[in-house]
């Protein structure tokens, strides 16, 4: 498998694959039987009522609690653990990357809480930070996402299932950055097989992917051996190789062009 080197300020390839190795696959389907208890945390009152507008009255969402810095999203979450917590990616108390040290924090101590990391920034870099510990039961949506209840609830719905979803804005932006790469692995993808992979990035099952690309569950199936395949991906049951190809596609974006 190739092994790109990413900024000094971000660790190699090799190693946030050997953190999916570690950390992917171990989360437990929660009770669908409930609604997911849901806490947010924003600075914003507007961004607030936002969600709290959006999520109030879907079935599938309790919004239990809003908050405005991570301090007490975190001691509330101490007191009765939700099933997913909705993060800014910049609040008080630190004010710049709170959202990641947030969820840094919630993996050590509620590793089985997904969340899911608002920002307004496209760039890859806060992305690859939230998945450097582990990609299950995280997502990053940018906040023009928020208007959109279905991708928010879906969204939601991913990272209570250890799953892991990308916006996809920031994913067809790694996609056209990659297209200019010419040591990428990438570059050994067929355009369908990389439609594929995006929509592996952004967490959707084979069945979901089918339905989005208007194919059979079964070709499906097919590209996705084929890019483990390329990707040099080993079948290991303790490995999710989805995740790994995302991580893969996600660290390649941050090679230097050449």
């Amino acid at each position: 498998m190739p092994v790109a080197t990413t900024r000094h300020d971000q660790p190699p390839v090799g190693t946030l694959i050997q953190r999916a190795r570690q950390n992917v696959g171990a989360g437990a389907r929660r009770d669908q039987e409930r609604p997911l208890r849901v806490i947010v945390a924003d600075d914003s009152y507007l961004i607030r009522e936002a969600l709290r507008e959006l999520l109030t009255g879907v079935p599938e969402v309790d919004l239990v609690a809003t908050f405005a810095d991570g301090n007490a999203l975190l001691a509330a979450v101490d007191r009765e653990p939700p099933d997913v917590v909705i993060v800014d990616i910049r609040m008080p108390p630190s004010g710049d990357d709170e959202g990641i040290r947030v969820a840094r924090r919630l993996r050590e101590t509620h590793p089985d809480i997904g969340v899911v990391v608002l920002s307004q920034y496209a760039g890859p870099d806060y992305a690859l930070a939230l998945l450097e510990d582990g990609a299950e039961g995280r997502g990053y949506l940018l906040k023009e996402r928020v208007s959109d209840r279905a991708e928010l609830v879906a969204a939601i719905e991913v990272v209570a299932q250890a799953g892991t979803t990308i916006d996809p804005t920031l994913v067809r932006g790694l996609l056209a950055a990659d297209q200019r790469r010419h040591a990428s692995p990438l570059n050994e993808l067929s355009p369908r097989e990389l439609e594929v992979l995006e929509q592996i990035a952004q967490g959707r099952s084979n069945a979901s992917i089918a339905e989005s690309l208007v194919l059979t569950k079964r070709a499906v199936e097919k590209y996705v051996g084929t890019i483990f395949q390329k990707f040099a991906l080993e079948d290991d049951k303790v490995i999710s190789r989805r995740v790994t190809a995302a991580l893969l596609y996600l660290a390649e974006a941050q090679r230097p062009s050449s």
